[in-house]
């Protein structure tokens, strides 16, 4: 009977070696991962985390500081931005995941969840905006300064922001009257979501919002092809005042294009993710390739300041007198950012 005492006594002590709360007989077990891809992973979602909250920081304050950048579609820019800057806080959510184990209890993790959430489903819907913006700035280029105005915009954006919330709510109305339902362990952090669900959350955040988008970008790109053709047709015989109306056109298809590579760049990255998750497949895929599905989702919150970077001159200078501290400077907001050429 002591051989067994003894025997039984090492058996817990190893397992309270592994246990995420060793004084819980309830508690959850660490994953067991080699030390050096535990680091690894510390490392890449540590640089990923930073770099999407210094990026996309940089775009809120520079669309937010100077006024010349304040226009209908920067300021969906701004918002998609912010939204990114969350993505990149909840990254260090992730990070705590690492080894298995939760440990800021059942209400901050039901919170992440919706937090998550909100924020999946308002970048979709700022992509719709962009979407529709786009749309009407290349085929109603005439009324686009009435149709859309900075107040529409941001009332759009705030309804948006509001009716994600309201709809996650709805969906997670039964994990805040009982955080930690799903938990089957002490440490755990998960959320089981119904097949009605699944279903909903594919049709209204993934289907009919990649559907709204993909054909507003055939019809934009259609048009805007068939005017740069009708542009590079009449450029030498139009006069000083078509010249004017000409470059502005331009400078549309070229926002509508550079845009464009956002969405796309936004669809690669998340069309794993929601095919994932809100089918409610993620049992079927092993921990690498889950792995790789949420850092391509992590990624594009912070390949969107890169892309900007690379497209938008005003961008580069506006990092540019961020770091060295001249937003500071009485005025600096008056700072004109825009080549004479362009209008975004």
């Amino acid at each position: 009977m002591g051989v067994c005492s003894a025997a039984q006594n090492l058996i817990f002590l190893m397992e309270e070696v592994e246990l995420c709360f060793p004084q819980l007989n309830t508690s959850c077990w660490k994953t067991k991962r080699p030390l050096s891809h535990t680091v690894l992973i510390y490392m890449v979602l540590s640089f990923i985390s930073l770099l999407t909250v210094t990026l996309n920081l940089l775009v809120v304050i520079s669309i937010s500081h100077f006024k010349q950048l304040q226009s209908p579609t920067n300021l969906l820019l701004l918002s998609l931005a912010f939204s990114d800057f969350f993505v990149g806080l909840i990254v260090l959510f992730q990070i705590m995941l690492i080894n298995g184990c939760w440990f800021l209890g059942d209400l901050v993790c039901t919170l992440y969840f919706v937090l998550e959430y909100v924020i999946s489903c308002t970048s979709v819907g700022i992509m719709v905006l962009i979407s529709i913006d786009r749309y009407v700035a290349i085929c109603d280029p005439l009324h686009y300064s009435t149709k859309v105005t900075p107040g529409r915009v941001l009332v759009c954006v705030l309804l948006c922001w509001i009716g994600s919330l309201f709809y996650v709510c709805i969906v997670m109305k039964d994990e805040f009257k009982n955080p930690g339902r799903y938990n089957s362990c002490a440490g755990e952090c998960v959320m089981i979501s119904r097949i009605s669900d699944q279903i909903t959350d594919f049709t209204v955040i993934f289907l009919i919002p990649v559907t709204v988008i993909i054909v507003l970008y055939m019809r934009v790109f259609v048009v805007a092809v068939s005017q740069a053709r009708a542009m590079r047709s009449h450029i030498a015989a139009v006069s000083l005042e078509r010249s004017v109306k000409v470059t502005v056109k331009k400078s549309e298809i070229k926002a509508a294009g550079t845009l464009g590579v956002v969405i796309v760049v936004f669809i690669i990255c998340t069309c794993p993710y929601f095919c994932v998750t809100v089918t409610g497949q993620e049992a079927l895929f092993n921990a690498s390739s889950a792995a790789f599905v949420m850092c391509l989702f992590y990624c594009n919150s912070c390949l969107n300041p890169l892309i900007y970077a690379f497209f938008y001159p005003w961008f580069r200078k506006s990092i540019r007198l961020t770091v060295t501290l001249q937003i500071l400077k009485p005025g600096s907001c008056d700072t004109n950012l825009l080549y004479q050429n362009l209008s975004k």
